[in-house]
């Protein structure tokens, strides 16, 4: 049995949404389970902390505390319109007063796409709230000092890049904005393991748009995101607007100067990473395979589990293998 509380974590004027879930039973009160710990999961674009159902029930069941995030700008958590308020500093920040409300000892940080920096950040900003981290579908890169828009604007000279693309103020929002569940359905698709190699990626004008681009998606429910999940997605971003999601890939031109007290920094916290083996991520830079060096930047890497046939989505596409490579790691702290 599943015991969830619904909590909400303040971070100065930022309210966090927060869903911690916990053992019903008896079970959760003997030593060996009290002391497995406690787990805070971090999504990326464009999910809710709901995503990590499979993981969150999965863990729960093994004993762990595991408290879902719904990030800044998304959900039932705040979201401030001005894209300052997005950096990965200020997001690192809420993460850790979720992980120091729901944990007196430091705890695990799982956390997918944009969910990744965001941990990973959090492990290097606040040390003491984070034990570990798993990272999922983006490695981490070492701050650098320069801007990852700005080199992708020269990767990408004259070409259409989605991030570039969701990067322009109010254009995103307005393409999505006509028709917000048939664009969700199809961005999830194409960024998954059934999609056409580079349905993600490709080829286009700098100032095409992405859902002109994107083919269209199989009829009926996507194999890993039911019907229902979709309809909580869409119910969401009608409330909320989607503002706060894009926020973030306009913020990333600010995280260089955000970032210059940790230029270099690894994450030294135990750590591994996960991902799918199709997700398009992985040659997010052409010619370069950002997988292959996943814990270059991390002192205490246990490993890189990549999943045959899954995309992005690696923790819903292929929940079974995910798990079997959380439960490998931490099982090793």
């Amino acid at each position: 049995m599943v015991e969830h509380q619904h909590l909400i974590v303040s971070n100065g004027d930022i309210d966090i949404a927060v869903d911690l879930a916990t053992s019903g039973t008896d079970l959760a009160t003997s030593n060996e389970i009290a002391s497995r710990g406690t787990v805070v999961c971090v999504a990326g674009w464009p999910e809710l902390g709901r995503s990590w159902r499979h993981q969150q029930r999965h863990l729960v069941e093994r004993g762990y505390r595991v408290a879902t995030v719904d990030v800044r700008g998304y959900g039932a958590s705040s979201a401030p319109p001005e894209v300052e308020r997005y950096t990965l500093r200020e997001l690192s920040g809420d993460i850790a007063a979720v992980a120091e409300s729901v944990s007196d000892d430091p705890a695990v940080v799982l956390c997918h796409d944009w969910g990744a920096p965001i941990g990973y950040h959090t492990a290097i900003r606040h040390p003491d709230s984070v034990a570990a981290v798993i990272g999922l579908s983006v490695p981490h890169m070492a701050p650098n000092g320069s801007s990852p828009i700005e080199m992708l604007d020269l990767l990408y000279a004259d070409r259409f890049f989605y991030m570039l693309y969701f990067a322009r103020p109010g254009v995103a929002e307005a393409d999505f904005g006509r028709d917000l569940r048939g664009s969700l359905k199809r961005c999830y698709w194409a960024l998954s393991g059934e999609a056409p190699a580079g349905a993600w990626t490709p080829d286009a004008p700098r100032d095409a748009s992405l859902l002109d681009l994107l083919p269209p998606c199989p009829d009926g429910p996507l194999s890993f995101l039911p019907d229902d999940e979709l309809d909580a997605l869409v119910s969401a971003f009608e409330r909320t607007g989607m503002t706060g999601a894009f926020n973030r890939y306009r913020a990333s031109a600010l995280d260089a100067a955000a970032d210059l007290d940790i230029v270099g920094a690894r994450v030294e916290q135990p750590s591994c990473f996960i991902a799918g083996a199709l997700d398009p991520v992985r040659n997010m830079v052409p010619g370069v395979d950002l997988y292959a060096e996943a814990g270059a930047d991390c002192s205490e890497f246990r490993g890189t589990t990549l999943i045959p046939g899954a995309g992005h989505w690696v923790h819903q596409e292929a929940i079974a293998a995910t798990n079997a490579a959380i439960d490998a790691f931490v099982d090793s702290l």
